[in-house]
């Protein structure tokens, strides 16, 4: 399985993911951090990608995205953006939103 086939089924098989740098708990950079606390606060689960412990990762989820930062925010498989989008789909509401079916 090559490294998009890998994103994609992660992407699919978790209805929340955040490829961030880092852990949730041990956040590697302020913008995943700022991330990991926006998913907090709007109560949902998700599960996490450390793109900085595989470099095939963090060079194929840029490329999955076509966008070329990180973190990146994935909610029922489809991208929705970096930690700047999610603040404003987070402040504006639309973020709770989203994701309000998948809350435990």
């Amino acid at each position: 399985m090559d490294i998009q086939e890998k994103i994609r089924q992660t992407v699919t098989e978790n209805p929340v993911v955040l490829y961030m740098k880092g852990t949730p708990t041990f956040p590697q950079c302020g913008f995943s951090a700022k991330a990991v606390s926006i998913l907090k606060a709007v109560e949902v689960p998700f599960a996490t990608v450390n793109v900085l412990a595989d470099d095939e990762v963090r060079q194929g989820i840029k490329e999955f995205a076509n966008w070329p930062t990180i973190p990146q925010l994935y909610i029922k498989g489809e991208f929705v953006g970096g930690s700047d989008i999610m603040s404003e789909l987070y402040q504006n509401g639309e973020l709770a939103q989203m994701v309000a079916d998948l809350k435990a």
